[in-house]
């Protein structure tokens, strides 16, 4: 609310400083004046209340939230895993072998032996010794020694010095002068028009209507006679506004575009030409030389000579005699015996035995952990701010020239009215007619509770 009046007052007081009464008007803080209305109709008959603006500086604490860090301890619950041998008592089963006696009935073959005699004939060898004339002819070897040549080839090295063409290949540098082809891009502009719509629109001035407040005016009733009202009271500012007026228009734009151009650079290329060079070294040769030489190499004969021989070879005659011979010959006679035996048979025995097992049980056990966290705590902080206060202060007004029927200290202005109905100030505001140079009464001060309207002030 205070912002608003005191954003119209000031409207209020540049619009009556720029108008031609703004001489008068000044004295009103840009309220409307009487010097400016018809003389007959407009010129004040009796004292009458205004208002004048003060401003005040006040300040006042205001309070900013701001967020500080602040650090505390939180406990929070861990759980860490723990392990724990537990017996337990499992069962197995067990395998045994039990044995029990079984009898059972066989049938054994028992073989009995007796003897014969019995006569055979039989050829037993007898040897003789007998001799016989072999004739056979031998070769003896007879040796003679004896002398032959042998021929053999023999290499003999020859050293000789000739002269060797040596070739070797050098490098030489040969610079010629070549065009090469270059390609090189460069950047050419190219110029494009587009269409932009642009505001060319102007600026306007515009009169804008403001209520006022409500003053005290010279007004008539239905018979015509002229009495005072109040009536509420305007002005007008001038407000700029914009209008836009929309044109199209042919906007040339330059790019630059990347064009790929060709050129003929001469360039000088050193190449390299390969060149055989022809040296003569004198270099010592050995060769091989075959020679063939002649040894007589001594050697024996063996001749075999032809030789006749008789010799007497034994050997023997195998003749066979029958002779009669009586041996003993054993006969054997199987029977079947039947007898009773005993075996022990074996068998399987299950049974259950115990044993412990130790297993590893995992348990959570809990424990309070302190952990540093941080929070953002709203912290209120003062700071004294400035501000200014508009007060509208109400003063009396009385003509300069006086009553038009005389004295206004005696007869019929001695209220200050010169018999012109008044109409009641509102609360607060003093009714005496107060000089514009003379003191002026304490005003009360303006309650948040005032607006504006266009009726009257409430």
């Amino acid at each position: 609310m205070n912002r608003w009046l005191v954003g119209a007052l000031g409207a209020l007081a540049i619009v009556a400083a720029l108008s031609p009464q703004s001489a008068t008007a000044g004295c009103y803080c840009g309220a409307a004046s009487y010097r400016c209305c018809p003389t007959a109709a407009c010129e004040p008959a009796a004292c009458y209340t205004t208002c004048r603006v003060e401003r005040q500086q006040c300040q006042r604490t205001v309070y900013d939230y701001v967020q500080e860090p602040q650090p505390y301890t939180v406990s929070r619950t861990v759980y860490d895993t723990s392990y724990e041998d537990v017996q337990q008592t499992c069962y197995r089963n067990v395998v045994e072998t039990a044995y029990r006696e079984q009898q059972y009935q066989v049938a054994r073959q028992v073989v009995e032996t007796a003897e014969r005699e019995e006569a055979y004939t039989v050829m037993r060898p007898v040897t003789e010794t007998m001799y016989r004339e072999c004739n056979y002819t031998v070769q003896k070897p007879v040796w003679e020694e004896c002398t032959r040549e042998v021929r053999r080839c023999v290499q003999r090295p020859v050293t000789e010095t000739i002269e060797r063409e040596c070739r070797r290949t050098v490098v030489r540098n040969v610079s010629e002068t070549i065009n090469q082809e270059r390609c090189y891009t460069t950047m050419q502009p190219v110029t494009t028009y587009k269409t932009v719509s642009r505001d060319c629109g102007r600026w306007t001035t515009e009169k804008v209507w403001h209520n006022s407040f409500c003053f005290p005016s010279c007004v008539r009733d239905e018979c015509g006679n002229a009495r005072m009202a109040m009536v509420p009271r305007g002005f007008y500012t001038c407000k700029p506004v914009w209008c836009p007026n929309i044109v199209c228009q042919q906007v040339p734009c330059t790019t630059y575009q990347p064009v790929v151009c060709k050129q003929i650079v001469p360039v000088t290329v050193c190449r390299q030409v390969p060149e055989t060079i022809v040296t003569k070294v004198p270099v010592q040769v050995c060769r091989i030389v075959t020679e063939q030489v002649v040894d007589r190499v001594p050697y024996r004969t063996c001749k075999m000579v032809c030789e006749q021989v008789t010799q007497r070879i034994p050997y023997q005659v195998c003749k066979l005699v029958p002779e009669q011979c009586t041996r003993r010959v054993p006969i054997q006679t199987c029977r079947t015996v039947t007898e009773m035996k005993t075996c022990r048979t074996p068998y399987q025995v299950c049974r259950q035995e115990p044993f412990t097992v130790t297993k590893r049980v995992s348990r959570c056990v809990p424990r309070e952990e302190q952990i540093q966290c941080t929070r953002m705590v709203t912290k209120c902080v003062p700071r004294v701010e400035s501000y200014e206060v508009c007060k509208m202060v109400p003063q009396t007004v009385c003509p300069s020239g006086g009553c038009s029927t005389g004295d206004c200290a005696t007869g019929g202005c001695a209220s200050g009215n010169c018999g012109v109905p008044q109409i009641a100030p509102p609360a607060g505001v003093s009714p005496t007619p107060i000089p514009e140079n003379g003191p002026r009464p304490e005003a009360a001060p303006l309650t948040r509770g005032f607006r504006f309207s266009r009726g009257a002030a409430t």
